[in-house]
C-alpha cells in the first residue's frame, strides 16, 4: 500500500512512522527554566550527528501549538544535558514522560538524584551511566501540517561522563553492562538482543 502523508490523520502517520523506524534510542533531556527549575523528559526522536566536533540532535513535537518545557528551557538557557537510558532506569524515564506544572521537577516525581554538571547549568541524573553536556547550536520549527509542527534541536557536546563500569580498553564500549534501552512504539520498548557483525567491504 502506498500513503500520501498528506491524506492521513497526524496519528496515523505517527503509528507509521514509530512503528518502522525502530529502534530508536532514547535522548532522556535535562534542562532547566529561567526561574531554576530542574526539568526532565524522554524524546525518542534523537540521536548523533557528528564526531568532529561531536553534535546531538533531538526533536520535540509541539502539540496544540505549544512548547515543551524541555524546549522552552533550551531555547532561554541555550543548554541541556543527554542522560542515556538502561535496563535500571527505563521506569523512572518513563515517568519523567507525564506532563506536570512547569514550576515542578521530574526529578522530583521519578524519585531521580539531579548532580552539576561540569560545564552546563541543567543537572545530569546520577542513576544514569552515560551523560552528554550539550550547548544549543541551532534549532529549527518545523511547520505544522495539522497541529503544532516540531522544532529539531542541535546541541555541541562539551562533556562526556561515562561510568567506569560501561567502558572496556581503548574507548569502547561494554554492552553488558552499559545495558542500553531504545524505544519501539505504543509502549514497546527494546534491550539489547543478538548481535552479529558485518566487516565493510
Amino acid at each position: 500500500m502506498q500513503f500520501n502523508p498528506d491524506d492521513l490523520e497526524r496519528s496515523a502517520v505517527y503509528k507509521l512512522l514509530t512503528g518502522s523506524i525502530i529502534p530508536r534510542p532514547i535522548g532522556w533531556i535535562s534542562s532547566i527554566s529561567e526561574d531554576g527549575i530542574n526539568n526532565l523528559a524522554p524524546f525518542s526522536y534523537f540521536n548523533m550527528l557528528g564526531d568532529d566536533p561531536p553534535h546531538v540532535m533531538f526533536s520535540t513535537r509541539r502539540d496544540n501549538d505549544k512548547n515543551k518545557d524541555t524546549l522552552n528551557n533550551v531555547l532561554a538557557t541555550k543548554q541541556f544535558v543527554v542522560n542515556m537510558v538502561t535496563e535500571d532506569t527505563v521506569e523512572q524515564m518513563n515517568t519523567t514522560s507525564q506532563s506536570i506544572p512547569a514550576d515542578e521537577s521530574e526529578f522530583d516525581l521519578a524519585n531521580l538524584r539531579p548532580i552539576p554538571s561540569i560545564k552546563v547549568k541543567p543537572m545530569r541524573v546520577k542513576e544514569s551511566k552515560i551523560h552528554f553536556e550539550c550547548e544549543l547550536v541551532h534549532h529549527y520549527f518545523l511547520e505544522g501540517h495539522q497541529q503544532g509542527g516540531a522544532c529539531v534541536v542541535i546541541g555541541r557536546i562539551v562533556m562526556m561522563h561515562f561510568d567506569d563500569q560501561v567502558l572496556l580498553e581503548d574507548y569502547k564500549i561494554n554492552l553488558e553492562t552499559y545495558k542500553p534501552v531504545s524505544r519501539l512504539a505504543g509502549s514497546n520498548y527494546s534491550k539489547i538482543g543478538e548481535i552479529f557483525s558485518i566487516k565493510r567491504s
